[in-house]
């Protein structure tokens, strides 16, 4: 058995260590990935002699599939979850603590939001509950606008874009209510009225002597383990710096023509690539599934690592969101959509130099993107200083660029993913799988690898 996963992030890995679960050491399974290391958005780098994560830096713990390959694949140990330390946004001109009570900044009650909005903002909250129950048709409708429509702009520019610009680099207003937030979907049509007591009846009951699971968790060497431990588990023919161009259908198989002009051939094929690669490979093979990627758009990214000097004394928060609209005292607008103070969120890295992440990039808004990387970390460490006072040096800078990194789930984003599953999974050895589907962050994408496995073991089973 012959199979080609085409990408190496934690799609295409957990693609290839599934398989070789499944089909054992006979099997011939080859990773081909464009770029010359693997694991995609999960990037480990050196920084000051210390590995840290410059894509991804945690996964979402309540969800099962990221702690489980973790433990399946013998890193449990590794696992270590935030300290107690709160998050903060940036809105209205003050730094404050990013509330509680909140579904992706949707509020459980007025009160919940009290402390990031206006007097009048805090009532268009408070009177949600009393406008006309909600009605959501078939079809997906815009986040933004259901929210300004019921909570006023307020709400949405200080609290729920900066937080979904954390996950997608998108504000609201450019992204599907069932795509992002499907739970709240559901709870207006199982009978809430309005969006506030749907917000509410989400929330998790208040934890009784004890902490409650933790949100977020991440690996001590960085999230680049898992990449490694995947890699090293599936034992694939490993192919890097080799992009795959053309996509054919065999009689009996599949044709992979790569950039270097060279062929291989496979009985089964797994595309594990962000959705224009997808499109470009599935156009004239897969035609409705090509022009159903070809819908999805993309946002790009940086993030700029810095570690200061030891001794450095970051706030007593684990970061700070950014709002859209939010100004230096000059007047000139922030470069960072937010900052992450890492050694004050995670406990593994205290002592030593002080590690902070900002993230740059929001969708259709390249801004400080256009800028050269040494631009770019003049402005982001002047964002700092605005917000936090620190001026001192780094001992070390890396700054890491993601094109076009982030797909952004928008009015429809279910149907066009819908559409592409749907007509791939009509060609015999042939699957997809990665964060344009189901959803962006390590779990998800790891779901969608083990399922996109799975359909191809069950092909070829006698």
């Amino acid at each position: 058995m012959r199979v080609a996963v085409v990408g190496g992030g934690v799609s295409g890995l957990t693609a290839a260590y599934r398989l070789r679960t499944r089909l054992g050491d006979t099997a011939t399974i080859t990773v081909l990935e464009a770029d010359g290391v693997l694991g995609g958005k999960l990037r480990t780098a050196e920084v000051a002699g210390v590995r840290f994560d410059v894509g991804a830096e945690a996964f979402l713990s309540r969800r099962p599939e990221a702690l489980e390959l973790i433990r399946e694949t013998g890193l449990a140990d590794e696992v270590v979850h935030p300290t107690p330390a709160r998050s903060t946004v940036c809105a209205g001109g003050r730094r404050v603590p990013l509330p509680g009570g909140t579904m992706m900044g949707v509020p459980g009650s007025a009160d919940a939001v009290a402390g990031v909005l206006s007097e009048r903002g805090r009532e268009m909250v408070a009177a949600e509950p009393g406008l006309p129950p909600v009605s959501l048709g078939e079809e997906d409708v815009a986040l933004g606008g259901l929210l300004r429509s019921r909570f006023g702009d307020e709400l949405v520019d200080r609290l729920v874009d900066p937080l979904l610009g954390g996950v997608y680099a998108g504000g609201a207003d450019g992204l599907g209510l069932r795509a992002t937030l499907p739970a709240l979907a559901s709870a207006i049509e199982g009978g809430a009225g309005s969006l506030t007591v749907a917000a509410a009846s989400l929330l998790p009951a208040p934890a009784k002597g004890s902490p409650g699971t933790p949100v977020f968790g991440t690996l001590t060497g960085g999230l680049g383990t898992l990449v490694d431990r995947l890699a090293e588990l599936a034992k694939p023919d490993l192919r890097l710096e080799t992009r795959v161009v053309a996509l054919r259908r065999r009689e009996t198989g599949w044709t992979l023509e790569t950039g270097h002009g060279e062929t291989l051939d496979a009985d089964a094929v797994i595309l594990a690539v962000p959705a224009p690669a997808a499109r470009r490979l599935l156009d004239g093979v897969v035609p409705e599934a090509s022009e159903a990627l070809s819908r999805i758009e993309l946002a790009s990214m940086a993030v700029v690592a810095l570690a200061l000097p030891p001794g450095t004394e970051l706030p007593d928060a684990s970061g700070v969101l950014i709002s859209a609209g939010e100004r230096h005292r000059d007047g000139t607008p922030f470069a960072a959509k937010a900052f992450t103070f890492s050694s004050r969120k995670w406990a593994h890295f205290a002592g030593g130099p002080v590690f902070v992440r900002g993230s740059v990039g929001r969708f259709r808004e390249p801004g400080a993107l256009r800028a050269d990387d040494t631009e770019l970390v003049r402005l982001v460490r002047a964002d700092l200083a605005e917000l936090t006072g620190i001026t001192a040096a780094p001992v070390d800078v890396v700054v890491t660029r993601w094109g076009g990194g982030l797909p952004q789930y928008g009015v429809g984003h279910l149907g066009l993913v819908e559409r592409a599953e749907r007509a791939v999974s009509g060609l015999p050895g042939l699957a997809i799988a990665g964060a344009a589907l189901h959803g962006v962050g390590v779990p998800a994408c790891i779901g969608t690898a083990t399922a996109a496995a799975e359909a191809i073991v069950a092909g070829i089973a006698p």
